[in-house]
């Protein structure tokens, strides 16, 4: 029941993509033929303002279907130099208001993000954690490069690459995303005479190979703290929400850069069937905590998706949109189209790529419930 959920949830965000591309058709002028929340079988349809709305079967995703999109496959089958295209069609409109219609579905997966951290900055939240105040074991088969630096037990750490730390969320926060990397660590150690000594540290911190992240080899020391993000009002929720969706933007891209430092890649990609059981025991859990709280938790986990969406549908690879936007630009630039037959070449080629990219997720979702289940250790 929660993949279902999930699948549900993970649809609204392709939904919301696939109206991106909706608006930024209509507004360049190519007819939109058919909207359909889900995918599969029609069950429900009605047309209105000349578009054909629909419900489908498969709860998984949407789409916007555009005058002219076969126009393409119909030029590779005949042979043809060049996409004929109406004046209202997706390859007969010019081509920067194609690369625009690419564009923005990815970028209405942003806007939501940044709707979704504007909400949360106005909903406020409840969250615990412990003060920044570390130990480390003293057991040597502990790797701890916090204590290879100098760092000691009952020190609190206060600033970490010059970034403030005000709790041990913070700090994990901070080394997460930077395994394999020195960082800068500030820390208060108390002195003999009752009084504090600042120190700073240069920490190389080790790559957790396995899920991905940076280890810094310190634990909390603290007791369990409740810490409240107040409700903000709707002007300072709006600045808030803007920092909050650049911090993610770049940790997500950061996170992706991870993958090229020797990662089981096949840990950390998930694929459709782990994310949409994840977002379904998030919202789960979520609101079992409190309407306020599920809330809060499931737009976190939607804004973490749908970055990832803007991320890899921007990428310059055929078949997403930013292989879209790549060729625009190109017979924009050059005032020619490109001939389908080479389109139709290198989308095979991309076509490979997203497989290869799926059945690593694939491989990573059934590893991921194999071990959920037992199987896997």
């Amino acid at each position: 029941m929660t993949i279902v959920l999930g699948l549900i949830i993970l649809s609204f965000l392709v939904f919301f993509h696939e109206l991106g591309h909706f608006f930024a058709a209509k507004l360049c002028g190519v007819k939109v033929e058919a909207f359909s929340i889900f995918m599969g079988p029609v069950l429900l349809h009605k047309k209105i303002g000349g578009v054909d709305w629909r419900l489908s079967l498969l709860p998984i995703g949407g789409y916007c279907k555009m005058k002219g999109e076969q126009d393409f496959g119909k030029a590779v089958e005949e042979g043809m130099a060049y996409i004929p295209g109406e004046k209202d069609s997706l390859y007969g409109t010019h081509p920067l208001k194609r690369a625009l219609i690419g564009f923005a579905g990815p970028f209405f997966n942003l806007i939501f993000v940044y709707a979704a951290c504007v909400a949360i900055a106005m909903l406020g939240c409840v969250y615990y954690t412990r003060s920044a105040t570390i130990k480390i074991p003293d057991d040597p088969s502990f790797a701890s490069p916090a204590r290879e630096a100098g760092i000691k037990s009952g020190d609190t750490i206060t600033k970490i690459a010059g970034v403030r730390i005000n709790d041990f969320s913070d700090i994990f926060e901070q080394v997460a995303l930077r395994g394999d990397e020195d960082l800068e660590v500030e820390v208060l150690r108390p002195t003999e005479g009752g009084g504090q000594e600042t120190l700073v540290f240069t920490v190389h911190t080790l790559l957790n190979k396995k899920e991905g992240n940076g280890i810094l080899g310190v634990m909390a020391a603290g007791e369990v703290i409740e810490k409240e993000e107040k409700p903000l009002w709707l002007l300072p929720a709006l600045v808030r929400g803007a920092a909050e969706t650049k911090k993610i933007l770049f940790q997500t891209l950061k996170s992706i850069g991870v993958l090229f430092k020797g990662v089981d890649v096949t840990n950390a990609v998930s694929g459709p069937a782990r994310i949409s059981s994840m977002l379904g025991e998030s919202a789960k859990e979520g609101f079992a905590a409190g309407l306020k709280t599920g809330a809060v938790v499931l737009l976190q986990f939607m804004s973490l998706i749908s970055v990832s969406l803007f991320i890899m549908n921007l990428l310059p690879i055929p078949i997403l949109d930013g292989g879209l936007i790549l060729f625009a630009l190109i017979e924009a630039a050059a005032k020619r189209q490109i001939p389908p037959k080479i389109q139709y070449k290198v989308q095979i080629a991309g076509f490979g790529v997203i497989m290869a990219l799926f059945l690593l997720g694939l491989g990573g979702d059934v590893k991921y419930f194999l071990s959920k289940a037992g199987v896997l250790k």
